[in-house]
């Protein structure tokens, strides 16, 4: 099963970077992937399936249900529609079955890509399939399930994403140090260093090497304490770089910079090393995946609220 998600992906990233971030940045402008039942959101390697298949099948929410789910609400998968093949993990003995699941599959389990640790102290961490519809496949559907899918489309409605990238920015309070060459964060003094916004192509640009950089800061000791363990060795520098990829494609789409430019950071001149530690290690990409799914929902939440104009006497 890992091997089987892995492959899937490594094809996808080895049709560039022109084509992934750009495909995968669209579907997740549409919101992030969501359990229609419960609301809760997917993480880890199954956001990237599910904004694929987004992508592929032009589906306009990103709202999803297990067949189980949905015959639990009293709504019907289509006939002859397809299921996305996603993954979860549940823990079982050796030699025996599993002991804890989780079949309605919300979201990854917290502990993906440390099947090695897992198995020696509490039983194997098995990673098992699981298959979601997305809400556009199924009919009878009840007014909740389609209030949620309604709302995936309100938060790019009003906001600029010059604006949306502003808020994060502000709320993430990151310290920002203009006129170096390029784009890069440096753990050590905890900043971040970019060129003047002048040398972007325009203010997209600028946004999207801002939001890159911020998916580094937030790994800083301080605050997710982003560490990899010896299994990733002297790739750290390949899995960090995928982990950055991953997040900021995420905290794009989220801010609405379709189609801008990560000035600075080539994912082609990566792309060799990623493929190469994915054929290595298939538990790779659970790992980066679920790094970047919590970098991204950390920044988000310090993302600055819109607030009603003040009410000044005597202001027009």
């Amino acid at each position: 099963m890992r091997r089987a998600v892995t492959d899937r992906i490594a094809a996808m990233l080895a049709q560039g970077e022109s084509v992934f971030r750009d495909r995968w940045t669209r579907a997740a402008a549409c919101g992030m992937p969501r359990n229609g039942r419960t609301g809760a959101p997917y993480r880890g390697v199954n956001v990237l399936l599910l904004l694929d298949a987004l992508a592929a099948q032009g589906y306009a929410s990103n709202v999803w249900l297990t067949y189980r789910q949905a015959a639990g609400l009293g709504a019907q998968v289509r006939r002859g529609e397809r299921a996305v093949l996603c993954a979860q993990f549940e823990r079982g003995a050796r030699g025996g079955g599993v002991e804890a699941s989780d079949r309605a599959g919300h979201a990854e389990g917290p502990q993906a890509g440390r099947a090695g640790d897992a198995s020696r102290s509490r039983g194997v961490l098995r990673c098992e399939p699981f298959w979601l519809f997305n809400v556009a496949q199924i009919d009878g559907l009840p007014p909740e399930v389609l209030a949620r899918c309604t709302a995936q489309a309100l938060p790019l409605s009003s906001l600029s994403p010059v604006e949306r990238t502003l808020r994060l920015l502000c709320g993430c309070d990151a310290v920002i140090r203009y006129g170096c060459e390029r784009a890069v964060y440096l753990p050590a003094p905890d900043e971040i260093r970019l060129p003047w916004p002048e040398s972007f192509a325009n203010a997209e640009a600028h946004c999207a090497a801002v939001l890159r950089a911020l998916v580094h800061w937030s790994g800083h000791a301080g605050r997710l304490g982003r560490a990899f363990g010896r299994r990733v060795g002297g790739a750290a520098w390949a899995f960090e770089e995928l982990v950055a990829e991953f997040g900021s494609i995420f905290l794009m789409g989220h801010c609405g910079l379709i189609g801008a430019a990560v000035e600075g950071h080539a994912a082609s001149s990566c792309l060799d090393a990623w493929l190469r530690m994915l054929r290595n290690d298939p538990s790779a990409i659970f790992a980066a995946a679920r790094h970047a799914s919590t970098a991204f929902a950390f920044i988000v939440a310090k993302e600055m609220p819109r607030l009603e104009p003040l009410d000044i006497p005597g202001r027009r």
